[in-house]
C-alpha cells in the first residue's frame, strides 16, 4: 500500500470515528457532555503544567544535593510536598471525570442503538438478512456490539484522545526546555566543522520516529485479528445461550455430543485466533519493552560527556533526563498505544458496519412499502414475497379481509402462508407491498405464532406481554387464563419462572391464546397456534376466538393443517403452484 493510500485509509477511518462520536456531543445531553470534556481537557493541561514545575524542581533539588546546601534541600522538599499534593488532586479528578464521561457516553450510545435496533422490527430483519447473505456478513452478533463494543469504543475514544492531547501539550511544553538545556553538538567531517543546536531534541525525535515505524510494521496484524477475536468470542457465547434456551429439545434428541462438538469448534476458533493475536502481541512487546528500557538510559548516555566535562551540573543532568523522558514519552505515544489503537480500530469498524446496516434497512423500507390507512377492510392491492435468496415465492393481488370474515389459509408447507402474515405485519424484508389498511390495524391487530415468546419473570408479565401487567386487574388476568383452559395457573400470577421452558408446548400455546382473550384484538391472525392442542381443546378455543373477533367487529385469519379447524372459518384461500415464469405459488379463492 502506497503512502497516499495509507493516508486515504487513515482519513476514511478518522471520518468513521468522528461520525460515531459526533451525535453524543450534539444530543440532548450535549451541554453535560461538553462540560465534562472541557473539564477533562483543563485537568490534562493542569497535569502537564505540574510536570513542568516538577521538572524545574528536579534541577534545583539535585543541585542542592550536589552543593550540599541543606537550606535549599529542605525548602525544596517542602515545595515538592504541595506540588505533589496538587498533582494528586488533579490526577484523582481527571480519572473520576474521565470515567464519568465514558459512562455517560456509553449509556447514551447504548440507549440510542437499542432504540434503533428494536425499531421497526430491525432486530428480526437483520438476522434474516444476515443468514440470507451468509454467516460472515455483517452485522454479526448485534447483542455483542451493543453490550461490549459500545463500552470499548467510548472508553478507548476518550482515553486515546485525551492521551494524544496530553502527549501533544507535553511535547510543546518540554521541547523548548529540552532545546535550551541540551546545548549544541559539534563535530568535524571532511575538514569542515559542523554544529547541531538542540542536539537532544533531534535525538529524541529520531529515536521515536524509528520506534514508531518499526512498531507499525510489527503490530499492524493486530487490527484484523482483534476484529475476528471479538466476533469469535460473541459466536461462542451465542451458542452457549442457544444450548440453554433449547435445553429440553437437545436433551430429548440426545444431542449433547453434537452440541459439545459445535461448542468445541467455536471455542477452538476463539483459542486459535487468540493464539495468533498473542503471537503478534509478543513480537510487538519484544520491541516496545526494549524500546522503553533503552529510553531510560539513552538521555544519560547522550548527555554524559557534557556532565563529565563540567559543562553541566547534576541538577541540569537530571532535568535534561526528565525533559528528554517527557519529550520521548510524548513522541512515543503511538508506540505505547499501538495495541489499544488496534482494538479501537476493530471496535470502530464493527460499530460502523452496524450503523451501515440501519441505513440499508431504511432504504429497503423506502423502496418496498406503499401503505395507506383509512380503509374499511384489509386490502392487499399487491404483495410480492420472495425467499431470502431472492427467489419469488408468492404473489397476491386484489385480496380483501373485511370485518366479519373468518378466513382459513390452506396450502402445502413452505408455500408462503406464514410469510404472507409476516408481510402483513411488516416484518418480512423481502416483500413489496401495496396495502390499504384500517386506521386501527397497528393498534388492534394481533399475531399468534406457533411458538410464542414469554419473558422470564412473573406470570402476569408473560401473560400481558408486551403491555405492562398493571394495565389489567387480577380478575381480568385470571379470567383470561381460565378461558384459555389454564385454571391451574390462575393463582400463580406473581410466581417468577422461565415460562418458555417451564410450560409444555400445549400450555404455551394456550397461554398465548389467553393473551388474545385478555387484549381482545379486532384483527386476529393465528399461525398454527393450536397445533400442540388436542382436538377438543382446539375446538373450544377456536369457538372463543371466533366469538371474540365477532364481538369486536373484526376478522379471524388462520393457518392450520388439521381438517377440524376449517369448521370455524367461513372462507378459504387456497395456495396452488404458480406459473413457471412467475412466483412459485399463487392464491385462489374457491
Amino acid at each position: 500500500m502506497s503512502v497516499r493510500e495509507k493516508l486515504q485509509a487513515f482519513s476514511a477511518f478518522a471520518g468513521k470515528a468522528w461520525r460515531l462520536s459526533r451525535p453524543y456531543f450534539h444530543s440532548d445531553e450535549k451541554w453535560k457532555a461538553r462540560g465534562l470534556l472541557a473539564a477533562i481537557v483543563a485537568l490534562n493541561l493542569g497535569a502537564v503544567y505540574m510536570l513542568v514545575l516538577l521538572n524545574d524542581w528536579n534541577r534545583v533539588f539535585y543541585d542542592a544535593l550536589q552543593n550540599k546546601d541543606a537550606a535549599v534541600f529542605w525548602r525544596e522538599l517542602g515545595r515538592f510536598t504541595y506540588l505533589a499534593f496538587a498533582f494528586i488532586i488533579i490526577a484523582v479528578y481527571r480519572f473520576y471525570l474521565t470515567q464519568l464521561l465514558e459512562m455517560r457516553w456509553r449509556s447514551w450510545m447504548t440507549r440510542h442503538y437499542l432504540d434503533r435496533w428494536l425499531q421497526d422490527h430491525r432486530f428480526y430483519r437483520m438476522e434474516l438478512a444476515r443468514y440470507a447473505r451468509g454467516t460472515d456478513a455483517p452485522p454479526d452478533n448485534p447483542d455483542q456490539r451493543i453490550a461490549e463494543d459500545m463500552n470499548l469504543f467510548t472508553s478507548y475514544t476518550v482515553s486515546l484522545s485525551m492521551g494524544l492531547l496530553n502527549a501533544v501539550v507535553t511535547l510543546m511544553s518540554f521541547i523548548g526546555i529540552l532545546w535550551s538545556l541540551s546545548g549544541s553538538f559539534g563535530f568535524s567531517f571532511q575538514g569542515r566543522a559542523w554544529d547541531i543546536p538542540g542536539f537532544m531534541v533531534w535525538m529524541a525525535v529520531l529515536y521515536c520516529v524509528v520506534g514508531s515505524v518499526i512498531t507499525h510494521y510489527l503490530g499492524r496484524a493486530q487490527i484484523p485479528l482483534n476484529f475476528k477475536q471479538q466476533r469469535y468470542e460473541a459466536d461462542f457465547r451465542h451458542h452457549l445461550v442457544r444450548v440453554r434456551e433449547y435445553s429440553e429439545s437437545i436433551a430429548l434428541d440426545r444431542g449433547e455430543a453434537v452440541e459439545r462438538r459445535q461448542l468445541g469448534l467455536r471455542f477452538g476458533e476463539v483459542l486459535a485466533n487468540y493464539l495468533r493475536l498473542l503471537n503478534a502481541q509478543k513480537r510487538l512487546t519484544w520491541f516496545t519493552s526494549g524500546f522503553g528500557q533503552a529510553a531510560v538510559v539513552f538521555p544519560f548516555i547522550v548527555a554524559a560527556p557534557r556532565f563529565f566535562s563540567g559543562a553541566i551540573q547534576l541538577g541540569e543532568l537530571m532535568q535534561i533526563a526528565s525533559a528528554f523522558g517527557r519529550v520521548q514519552d510524548s513522541l512515543s505515544w503511538f508506540v505505547d498505544n499501538y495495541s489499544t489503537l488496534a482494538t479501537w480500530r476493530a471496535t470502530t469498524d464493527r460499530i460502523t458496519s452496524f450503523e451501515d446496516s440501519f441505513a440499508a434497512l431504511q432504504a429497503d423500507d423506502d423502496a418496498t412499502a406503499n401503505i395507506r390507512h383509512g380503509a374499511d377492510a384489509i386490502a392487499i392491492d399487491a404483495m410480492d414475497l420472495a425467499l431470502p435468496g431472492g427467489v419469488a415465492l408468492l404473489g397476491v393481488q386484489g385480496m380483501r379481509i373485511a370485518a366479519g370474515d373468518t378466513l382459513l389459509l390452506k396450502g402445502p408447507s413452505g408455500s408462503g402462508k406464514s410469510t404472507l402474515l409476516r408481510g402483513l405485519a411488516g416484518i418480512w424484508p423481502w416483500a413489496r407491498r401495496r396495502l390499504r389498511l384500517p386506521d386501527d390495524f397497528e393498534a388492534r391487530a394481533m399475531f399468534l405464532p406457533q411458538r410464542p415468546y414469554f419473558p422470564n419473570g412473573p406470570l402476569r408479565d408473560a401473560l400481558a406481554y408486551p403491555e405492562p401487567a398493571e394495565r389489567y386487574s387480577d380478575e381480568q388476568l385470571r379470567g383470561a387464563l381460565e378461558q384459555a383452559l389454564l385454571p391451574a395457573l390462575a393463582d400463580r400470577l406473581d410466581e417468577h419462572d422461565a415460562w418458555g421452558q417451564k410450560l409444555s408446548g400445549g400450555e404455551q400455546q394456550r397461554l398465548a391464546i389467553a393473551r388474545a382473550l385478555l387484549k381482545r384484538p379486532r384483527w386476529l391472525f393465528v399461525d398454527e397456534a393450536t397445533s400442540a392442542l388436542d382436538e377438543a381443546a382446539e375446538a373450544t378455543l377456536y369457538e372463543r376466538l371466533r366469538a371474540l373477533v365477532a364481538a369486536q367487529n373484526g376478522a379471524l385469519v388462520s393457518i392450520a393443517h388439521r381438517p377440524g379447524v376449517a369448521a370455524w372459518h367461513a372462507q378459504q384461500w387456497q395456495w396452488v403452484p404458480g406459473d413457471p415464469s412467475g412466483p412459485r405459488y399463487r392464491v385462489v379463492v374457491p
